[in-house]
């Protein structure tokens, strides 16, 4: 962001005020970040694609109701994906099997490199939500925006909406839980500090840029 552009809670003002070109320069800013935070979640790029529309959807239709805790959105915005997810997960239980039998999309020799680098990923993705779809829905949540999007414990706190404390207990718990589900050795992390992005050593991804 240049020294001229915008800051989001002056955006955000004026997206209350219904400005639509405001709400594109924020998709236009954060909507990569939403995506990949969607991928994540769902080992599938497609998927990703339409969640992140729903998240910004969302965001609009709420637009009147919130008011900005930070100085970015971005921990609003994965409250909502949060949400947006969890529904998702639902609905995909119950289409799973249907799901698996669709045929993948045609591909030309110009694209195929890059549609194979996705599925690729893809896998990787889903071999380690495996472990992670095994916790709890609030501490995949919590370990999801610590570990893969890097936020801080206020920053996690805002977007779910609990107290700091809370997620300073339920992430440590996670991830005991996935490194004793992965059998991986435990981490000592020195006393007072945040292990940014702890658990990412093993869970290596492609983000798409």
């Amino acid at each position: 962001m240049s020294p001229q552009s915008p800051t989001d809670t002056e955006l955000w003002e004026r997206v209350r005020d219904g400005d639509r070109h405001a709400f594109g320069t924020l998709f236009d800013r954060h909507a990569r970040t939403v995506y990949n935070y969607c991928f994540r979640r769902t080992a599938d790029w497609t998927a990703a694609e339409d969640l992140t529309s729903v998240v910004f959807l969302e965001t609009w239709r709420r637009r009147d109701r919130v008011r900005m805790e930070s100085a970015s959105l971005l921990p609003w915005l994965y409250g909502v994906a949060a949400n947006v997810l969890h529904n998702h997960r639902r609905g995909l239980r119950r289409h799973r099997d249907a799901l698996a039998r669709l045929p993948l999309p045609e591909t030309t020799a110009d694209d195929a490199d890059d549609t194979a680098a996705r599925l690729d990923a893809e896998r990787q993705m889903r071999a380690v939500l495996a472990s992670i779809d095994r916790l709890s829905r609030r501490d995949r949540e919590i370990l999801t925006l610590s570990a893969w999007e890097g936020l801080s414990y206020q920053e996690i706190a805002t977007a779910l909406g609990i107290r700091v404390g809370t997620v300073r207990s339920r992430l440590a718990r996670a991830r005991e839980r996935l490194r004793a589900d992965l059998g991986l050795p435990a981490e000592p992390v020195p006393p007072g500090r945040h292990r940014e992005g702890g658990t990412t050593t093993y869970f290596a991804a492609e983000e798409i840029s």
